[in-house]
């Protein structure tokens, strides 16, 4: 079984977010699908088999399986174009969230998500000390998202990981007004046992929402501020959908035995 190493949200290798993508002829157990992810230790692997309907895709992070992950998505196509249907720019993907389309555009790759439904929520002290600074305002949907006024203060935050499991959200996200892009955000993911999501795509279904409410713009350019960084582009859809585009580049390729 070949696995493919692709660094997904950038051009540039050892930079954006590393996914593991295995392309495999039928389905294994998932208690090896999970000791795969473990053994990768990456914040993604995503395992692909081609059926009559598609190429169903699955997303395991070293501690579970997940319903959406977009970095992960983005290589899985990268890998499937690239290397399986060179002769087409698009490819779909049956997964837990519904049917993902992704095409091909030059050096981008776009994919169509589905947006989650954004509530605020009162900040807590709690957040204020799993930060280590208080959020001028926490918004809610699957993830945490807790705003802050300057793009410095995401850029030098250092939060509290055992606290950081004490309060809402999948994810706990925390973004603020970019200088160069339109927003600046870090994805902080304790609960799936992943200290800090490098770049990632299904957080920005929530954060990039939320920016182009605030900025009365559909379409956002998102930094994610990690040590790997990493760019995103994203524009809001009718019926509820956002696509989120971002470039790709293969690390590695070996083979599972």
């Amino acid at each position: 079984m070949k696995q493919y190493i692709v660094d997904a949200f950038t051009n540039t290798v050892f930079h954006g977010n590393p996914a593991a993508v295995c392309v495999m002829a039928h389905w294994p157990e998932e208690a090896w699908m999970m000791q795969v992810a473990a053994e990768n230790n990456l914040s993604e692997t995503a395992f692909i088999v081609k059926e009559e309907a598609g190429y169903h895709l699955r997303w395991f992070t070293p501690g579970t399986e997940v319903e959406l992950c977009g970095h992960a998505t983005l290589a899985s196509a990268f890998v499937i174009l690239s290397f399986y249907e060179k002769q087409t720019d698009q490819v779909e993907f049956l997964t837990k969230s519904g049917r993902l389309t992704v095409v091909r555009k030059g050096n981008l790759y776009e994919m169509d998500f589905p947006t989650y439904p954004l509530k605020e929520i009162p900040v807590t002290d709690a957040m204020e000390r799993a930060f280590g600074l208080r959020p001028r305002k926490a918004v809610l949907g699957l993830d945490l998202i807790c705003v802050f006024d300057h793009e410095d203060v995401i850029r030098e935050m250092t939060p509290d990981q055992r606290l950081l499991m004490e309060i809402e959200g999948r994810i706990q996200n925390v973004t603020a007004p970019g200088i160069r892009t339109d927003c600046v955000s870090r994805s902080f993911c304790p609960k799936l046992s992943i200290p800090e999501d490098p770049v990632c795509g299904s957080a920005h279904c929530q954060i990039a929402a939320y920016w182009s409410e605030v900025l009365g713009k559909k379409e956002i350019v998102a930094e994610q501020a990690s040590r790997r960084s990493g760019r995103l582009y994203c524009r809001m859809e009718d019926g509820g959908k956002i696509t989120i585009s971002g470039e790709a580049v293969l690390f590695a390729v070996a083979e599972i035995q």
